[in-house]
Parts: structure tokens; sequence; C-alpha cells
């Protein structure tokens, strides 16, 4: 790419200060791959991912856990009404708030997606910054129970009275191995390994090791969006924390909070941002803590998912502060996907 980039035109520089950890993805030239665009929460993926799909023809996947759900728009960073319109995101607005989504229906849900925009002769674009879902749709995933909502909403009480990180020193008794892969402050996998392990009475560490099955079998061109150093993306989840809050967020939440058929126990509500604002409206934190609990919040979640990005095999990483990203990200594609 280093070689390469010394030939290119105008955007050759653009792309050169733009891509900064560069790999390479090895593909059969007659086949179109599947574009994943991953990155931490705040890096600007939904923008560009926007410009892509105006100037080449993509089509738009959503990979995030939260945008599944209606109703949560502020605390998403949804697009508006508007842009979805003009550039539609499948697997946004798909299912109420009181419903609980899985990596496994994802799955089902993105292969019907992509067979759909391939069929259409355009190239499918998934977006997001969700992990599991990523990693369900391109490995598959070990034969696990499908969830059980009664067994999930007790947890998710438990844990409403107990904290997380009490629920973590729980599955850290009956499945050690899996405790030390999942975080503290991840709510969402910790309920999982403990609803695996009540439906089945077996760990799911050891589930897991039955190995995987179902992988996508289509070519995948991975592009990370990320920061070189992290001070940035720290001031800009603090930023846009405060935006989503003059952007009546709080009157969000509290219309979801008065519905009477939800409580933080559900995955939807126990979503960053959400989760702190939920126990702001139910008197347990002041304002202030709220904020800050909420942003300190959304950058551990930064992190988790940086980690697992830098995990991810033959990824072009782009530099998501560079002025020039749109820019270089074009040319890449349309290098790699049109000119091989």
């Amino acid at each position: 790419a280093t070689g390469s980039a010394r030939r290119m035109p105008a955007c050759g520089a653009a792309y050169r200060n733009a891509t900064w950890r560069p790999g390479w993805v090895d593909m059969d030239a007659a086949e179109t791959p599947v574009l994943f665009l991953m990155g931490p929460t705040a890096s600007g993926k939904t923008g560009l991912a926007l410009t892509l799909a105006q100037a080449l023809p993509l089509e738009i996947i959503s990979v995030d856990s939260a945008m599944v759900y209606r109703g949560l728009d502020i605390g998403t960073a949804k697009p508006p009404p508007e842009v979805l319109a003009r550039v539609p995101h499948r697997l946004v607005d798909i299912c109420d708030p009181a419903e609980a989504y899985s990596a496994g229906r994802f799955r089902e849900d993105a292969l019907q997606a992509i067979a759909e925009i391939r069929a259409a002769g355009r190239i499918p674009l998934l977006v997001g910054g969700t992990g599991l879902y990523f990693r369900a749709l391109e490995r598959g995933f070990s034969p696990l129970p499908p969830s059980e909502p009664a067994i999930r909403e007790q947890i998710g009480r438990e844990a409403e009275a107990a904290g997380w990180q009490t629920m973590h020193d729980k599955l850290a008794q009956i499945d050690p191995e899996s405790a030390q892969k999942i975080h503290r402050n991840d709510p969402q996998r910790i309920g999982r390994a403990l609803e695996v392990y009540r439906i089945t009475g077996q760990p799911l560490s050891r589930l897991q090791s039955g190995g995987r099955e179902g992988g996508l079998a289509l070519p995948v061109l991975k592009l990370v969006l990320a920061p070189e150093q992290r001070a940035p993306l720290r001031e800009r989840i603090a930023q846009r924390f405060q935006a989503m809050l003059e952007a009546e967020l709080v009157a969000e939440v509290r219309g979801l909070y008065e519905r009477g058929d939800l409580h933080a126990g559900l995955p939807s509500m126990r979503l960053v941002g959400y989760r702190q604002v939920w126990q702001y409206l139910d008197g347990r934190i002041d304002y202030n803590s709220m904020i800050s609990k909420a942003i300190t919040a959304t950058r551990q979640l930064a992190k988790r998912q940086l980690t697992w990005i830098r995990s991810e095999r033959d990824a072009v990483w782009f530099n998501s502060e560079s002025d020039a990203l749109a820019d270089a990200v074009m040319y890449f594609l349309r290098r790699k996907l049109f000119f091989h």
C-alpha cells in the first residue's frame, strides 16, 4: 500500500495521511465482497457511511445493538428520519424496547439483507460497533439455547437490585473462564452467560468449546475507523453526550420510563446513556452523577470496542481524525472494488 501510494493522483496524499495501519484482504476478483466498517463509538462511522453510500453502489446494514430499537433515537445517535429516508439503513427501528434482540437474530436478519442487496446488484456495507454481531455473522457461533425472556428478566431485576459487578462475581463462581473474558462493565454479555447457565446447567465456556458453525460464505473486506490517539475520542464522547442532553435525551428516556411496561433490566434500558438517565429518573443518582457516569461508561465501551477490533484479522485501518478521511476511503474502495 505504501509503494502504490506514491503513484496515486491528487487524492493519493489523502490516502497516505489517513491510512495509518494498513492490512490487505485476499479475495477472489470475480466475487464482490461484503464490506465491514467497524470502529469505536463516536468515531464517525455513520457520517462516513452516509458519504460512501451516496457516492458508491452500496447499501447500509446497521450493526448496532442499540439502533435496532424504536424510540431510542437521541441516545443512540441514530440518523434523523429525513436522512434515513434519503439513505436507507437496514436493521434500524426493527423492534420495540420491550423486546430482547440477540446476536443470533441479528445474524439471520443480516444474512437476509445481504442476499437482497447482492441480488439487486449492490454491495452490502455493514456499519457499527457491536463486535459480537460482526463476529456472529462472519464466523457463526457455538450452538446455544435461545433466550428465555422470563430468565433474562429475572437476571435483569437481580442486577438492578445488586449491581452488575455483583452479577459478574456470581458468574465468576460458576464459569471462571467466561468471567475472565467478559468485562465487569459489560452487562449484556454477563447476563447472557448467566442465562445460558440457568437454562442448561452448563457454563457458557464449556458449550462454546464445541466449536462454531454457520460462518459467512462470502469474501469480507474490513475497514476500521479509529483515532491514532485516544484523547480526541475521549473528548468527543463527552461533547457528544452533552449534545444529546441538549437534544432532550432526558425527555426521550422519560417517555420510555413512563410507558409502564419497561424496566431497568431490559437490554434496551441497559444501553450506555439510557441506563444512567433511567437511574436519574428513578432517583438513584443526581443529575451531575448521571452525566459523569454516562460519559465514563461510554469511554469504557469505546475501550472495549478498540480491544476487540485489534484482534480482527486482515483489516485496513483509517485515521478517524484525518481531514482527508472520506476521500481516502473512497479512493481505497474504488481501487479495491472496481480496479482489481
